[in-house]
């Protein structure tokens, strides 16, 4: 008999498809085709099938070892594909191409050793051993890599094609800036991680200081930077794309990242003067310009 938590992962299963259906209907509207079918549409489902294919094994073997490689190597996958099969290759496409693998390698490689270095990821100690549960958290990456790159790949595939100007090197700023942000707040972290003073403490140096999730407002602005640079080729249904950032920020903020990394970190260090400090003169995301004391 299924437990609660696995019937309502059975359930959202489901939900999630059906949300990337609709995206994916959108954002093939007047784009590429492939063979008959919208490129966009076929790039949707390859998203989630790479995760499906690979959740077997990791379940078999109960490991997570394979899940953020999988996600990583599943964003540059898809971005490859989307430009092999919308000729010809413009600026754009090459520079959003570029902006994702850029991305996913830095993040995907700082993940892998982290892991290594961990020696397991805590996120999955309570899943992994649950087919139900695993194959949603499997999915809702196949969710999370489509619609993230869903509007950079309806860009791509899209049957408009036009030079690059302001709107473009305004989302390039865009980018850098989050990508910055995030390399330095993940090195920040690293290295204070691998103090043995530090073990078991929680950073609040540097972009730390500042924010208490610099790293997740670094990826949230640089996803909004490739929607910017998408933005001006889109018609139509393709506008439903745009969605991207938002999912970004939405999940980050108020579902998978922060909400957990909050609650976990007030289970740990709840009650200790210098923690309730931190996080009482420390904004959970955009970052304070000066420090307060007290």
């Amino acid at each position: 008999m299924l437990s609660r938590d696995e019937t309502k992962a059975m359930a959202a299963i489901p939900v999630a498809l059906a949300v990337a259906a609709a995206v994916a209907w959108a954002g093939s509207a007047g784009g590429r085709t492939i063979l008959g079918f919208p490129v966009f549409a076929v790039l949707f489902a390859m998203a989630f099938l790479i995760q499906w294919v690979v959740f077997v094994p990791s379940f078999l073997l109960r490991s997570e070892r394979f899940f953020d490689v999988t996600g990583s190597l599943t964003y540059v996958s898809v971005m490859a594909l989307a430009v092999a099969w919308s000729p010809p290759v413009d600026a754009r496409s090459a520079l959003l191409l570029a902006l994702v693998v850029v991305w996913a390698a830095r993040l995907g490689t700082f993940l892998l050793r982290r892991v290594r270095r961990a020696g397991k990821d805590a996120r999955f100690d309570q899943i992994k051993g649950s087919f139900w549960r695993l194959l949603l958290t499997w999915t809702l990456q196949g969710l999370w890599v489509s619609l993230t790159l869903a509007a950079g790949t309806a860009a791509i595939t899209a049957g408009t094609r036009r030079p690059l100007g302001i709107p473009e090197a305004l989302g390039l700023g865009v980018w850098l800036i989050g990508f910055g942000l995030e390399a330095l707040a993940d090195e920040q972290k690293r290295r204070f991680q691998l103090v043995s003073a530090n073990r078991g403490e929680f950073i609040r140096t540097g972009l730390w200081g500042r924010s208490r999730h610099p790293n997740y407002l670094g990826e949230i602005l640089l996803w909004t930077g490739v929607a910017a640079i998408s933005a001006p080729v889109l018609r139509g249904w393709q506008w439903v794309t745009m969605v991207s950032p938002a999912f970004v920020a939405l999940l980050l903020t108020r579902i998978s990242g922060i909400p957990i990394l909050e609650k976990r970190a007030d289970k740990k260090w709840g009650g200790r003067e210098d923690y309730e400090t931190y996080k009482r003169n420390t904004p959970v995301l955009l970052p304070r310009l000066w420090k307060r004391q007290g």
